[in-house]
């Protein structure tokens, strides 16, 4: 017989499934609408900015206010930027698909931690199913291995050491560091290869920074200068790592050589795929990672390229051991033995002991719309961006850094006799912020600041890559009466 004696206590409340039924059924409606809002009325803002200091003291009054949490949920959908908005083309976010949100409120509601089995069964299993799926989307054979954590700078860091395990000469691990380590890697690698190597004690001499060509490829033409270099000053090179493709400009590196110089000076090669590896899953950009299966391991995030809630990332490793020999130390209380390689304790592999459930919003999605919602994705996104470029080309008053090869692209209005370039772009882009039409962001390239989109809603159109051009035009005819 149900109980139907009144919850006497907050704390009773806090665990009521019929007051989280009533919530939740307005919660939903209230992002459904919102949703919706954003996606099909142009007019709303795709951030409404304020300042730091006074959106810092709207919520002070709101934290001593008797708010209710229906209306603290609808401020924060008011305060917050609106990446499901066509015009948000800012950051390197997906937009989510609204089935892995629900696989997240799933996650939220179950708190399933998965380093250990018995603590996240369906998840670790589900793990194992997706992180296999990508391994043969790369090329790898079934000797592979991989795991989900949380975003491209964990995946990165595990990846480097999971590469002083290997090459560095002692075990660093037990012994600590016995020689000067360093990795190869290209100036416009992600700041979070540069972090990681300072974190693993190489300090900035051991993070040899390989010049780009003018398509900011890494270029590998130095390679072999740069090796010679730092082992004559006493270096043990352990690494290089290629980037498909680079967060400032969306430059594939030639992962075929990488991988033949990896190869000759028995190096680990490490891929840092976060937002371009995803190209694996889409017959028409996947040569632009030709050699990627050669890699030791590879970074991709699903919460870029594959329609996945941040954060969500997964490491893929060539051969199964490299993942279980990266972290051997001894935890009891959690499982048996630190040697044995179970898939299904995904704590032995990673930082994170109590991780969430993400593989269940990447399953939900292939589940629900199979692979091929990937490749529809990548493809029209991708292809965009060569559009926008064509655009640009056209219009004399603008300026393209480079032919883009992914949905990043680089480029800036030039027409200003009477200001200078770097401020004009910088005020414009601030002006598009703050009137909230549209949601761009800003790069240095060769020390020269650029206007930079990347074009991550699938429902962005043509029209509104036009117009965004259109709007930067008339921004900066304001701005130069000004």
């Amino acid at each position: 017989m149900q109980n139907t004696v009144p919850k006497s206590s907050e704390l009773e409340k806090a665990y009521d499934p019929s007051v989280f039924r009533a919530l939740g059924h307005q919660v939903v409606d209230l992002l459904a609408d919102h949703i919706e809002k954003v996606q099909t009325d142009k007019d709303h803002p795709v951030l409404s900015y304020r300042d730091p200091e006074e959106e810092l003291d709207f919520w002070k009054q709101d934290f001593s206010s008797d708010s209710d949490i229906l209306n603290v949920f609808k401020n924060i959908l008011d305060h917050s930027i609106n990446v499901h908005h066509p015009r948000y083309i800012g950051h390197q976010v997906a937009v989510p698909a609204l089935v892995s949100s629900l696989a997240g409120l799933m996650s939220d509601v179950l708190s399933n931690g998965t380093g250990v089995y018995e603590m996240g069964m369906a998840a670790n299993a589900i793990e194992k199913i997706v992180t296999d799926f990508v391994a043969q989307k790369i090329g790898y054979t079934a000797t592979t291995s991989g795991f989900l954590t949380s975003g491209g700078t964990l995946a990165n860091l595990t990846a480097l050491l999971a590469a002083r395990k290997a090459k560095a000469p002692s075990e660093v691990w037990e012994q600590g560091h016995q020689e000067k380590l360093a990795v190869l890697v290209s100036e416009e690698a992600h700041y979070c290869i540069d972090r990681a190597a300072r974190i693993l004690g190489m300090g900035s001499e051991g993070i040899i920074k390989i010049p780009v060509d003018r398509y900011f490829k890494i270029d590998t033409n130095k390679l072999q200068e740069y090796y010679d270099k730092a082992t004559s000053e006493g270096y043990h090179v352990i690494a290089l790592v290629g980037c498909a493709c680079s967060t400032a400009t969306g430059s594939y590196d030639d992962l075929d050589v990488l991988g033949d110089f990896a190869k000759q000076h028995d190096l680990w090669f490490h891929v840092d795929g976060a937002h371009g590896a995803a190209v694996v899953f889409t017959e028409k950009y996947k040569h632009l990672v030709n050699g990627i299966s050669r890699a030791d391991s590879v970074v991709i995030d699903f919460h870029k390229m594959l329609m996945t809630p941040a954060l969500n990332t997964g490491l893929i490793f060539k051969k199964a051991e490299d993942a279980y020999k990266t972290f051997e130390q001894k935890a009891q209380y959690l499982w048996d033995s630190q040697q044995t390689t179970e898939w299904y304790n995904s704590g032995k592999r990673t930082f994170e002991c109590t991780k969430l459930m993400m593989s269940i919003k990447v399953y939900s999605i292939l589940k629900t719309y199979g692979e091929q919602v990937f490749e529809q994705n990548i493809d029209h996104l991708y292809g965009l961006a060569t559009v926008f470029s064509n655009m640009i080309i056209k219009r004399p008053d603008f300026e393209l850094a480079l032919t883009p090869e992914a949905n990043i692209v680089n480029f800036r209005y030039t027409n200003s006799k009477e200001h200078d370039i770097n401020t004009l772009n910088l005020n414009i882009r601030q002006a598009l912020i703050t009137s909230g039409k549209f949601y761009i962001v800003q790069t240095r390239i060769r020390g020269e600041l650029y206007l930079r989109i990347t074009i991550m809603n699938p429902l962005t159109q043509t029209s509104d890559l036009f117009e965004l051009l259109d709007e930067i035009e008339h921004t900066a005819k304001l701005l130069r009466e000004v």
